[in-house]
């Protein structure tokens, strides 16, 4: 095995094990580990908070010790003003087809089924072909010759 495939603890904590797991101090309310997993899997803070209270009611200090852990383990989320290279913080993201722009993949996020992303990319494509349809009737249209031959005076 290469070095270059085995990283050391630390940087794997900087690099967010991979996966993009982060502690989220500014939302945390101890030390962001709540937060950064809520933010990892995409669900509200409070209810990775409220499991981890019941964790907490139903295993007593072994609940206790895995959040100190945790809080250890997971390196705090870079600010925009620190010096961290963005290659080191890369994210794998995934295409968002109704957003029509890019996100950050997540454990819990699922994509649609393929149909219908095939679907929806031809109900895009059929837009996009009806506008160039009507660009095309307008450029061969006898208004679009008067409109050039008012603008050329």
């Amino acid at each position: 095995m290469s070095h270059r495939n085995k990283r050391t603890f630390k940087e794997s904590r900087q690099r967010g094990w991979g996966m993009g797991l982060y502690r989220n101090r500014s939302e945390g309310w101890i030390g962001g580990v709540c937060a950064g997993l809520a933010a990892h899997w995409d669900v509200p803070n409070w209810v990775i908070r409220l499991a981890a209270i019941a964790l907490l009611m139903f295993t007593g200090t072994l609940a206790f010790w895995l959040y100190v852990l945790a809080w250890f383990a997971i390196a705090p989320q870079a600010s925009r003003w620190s010096n961290v290279a963005d290659e080191d913080n890369a994210l794998d993201m995934e295409y968002d087809e109704d957003k029509q722009a890019f996100r950050r993949k997540t454990v819990f996020r699922y994509t649609d089924a393929p149909s219908e992303r095939l679907r929806k990319a031809k109900e895009r494509i059929d837009s996009a072909s009806k506008r160039v349809e009507a660009m095309e009737r307008y450029v061969t249209s006898r208004q679009y010759d008067l409109n050039r031959e008012f603008a050329k005076l």
